[in-house]
């Protein structure tokens, strides 16, 4: 089960960092997974924001580059997502993804309101 914190209201220019948390994930799992970010605006489709493979090679969405970036912690089991500089464009609903070895699991969202 993956569960995500750290959403909120925040004003242009302010920062939140997201975390998601993966319960009941035995350690090898959760390091052999593909961990990504995505985020779905109002009335559009949901987004890949967001990515970290197994190998910690990142990825990112242009309009983020070098304002977020991703993170985990083996130990805790939990995949961050630091957003700085934020902008009325990155409201929407963030939800965490993860491709392991037992499937494919999202958590149920955090809501992210970013006001200008």
């Amino acid at each position: 089960q993956l569960v995500e914190s750290g959403g909120g209201f925040v004003q242009a220019g302010g920062s939140l960092r997201l975390s998601c948390k993966a319960r009941g994930m035995i350690l090898s799992t959760f390091w052999s997974a593909d961990m990504e970010w995505y985020r779905q605006g109002p009335g559009e489709q949901r987004e890949l924001v967001a990515g970290l493979t197994s190998g910690q090679v990142t990825t990112y969405k242009d309009s983020v580059k070098g304002r977020f970036t991703i993170s985990k912690d083996n130990a805790k089991r939990t995949v961050d997502l630091q957003m700085n500089s934020l902008k009325p464009e990155d409201t929407g609903v963030y939800y965490c993804h993860f491709k392991a070895l037992t499937g494919d699991h999202w958590g149920q969202g955090t809501q992210v309101t970013v006001s200008s």
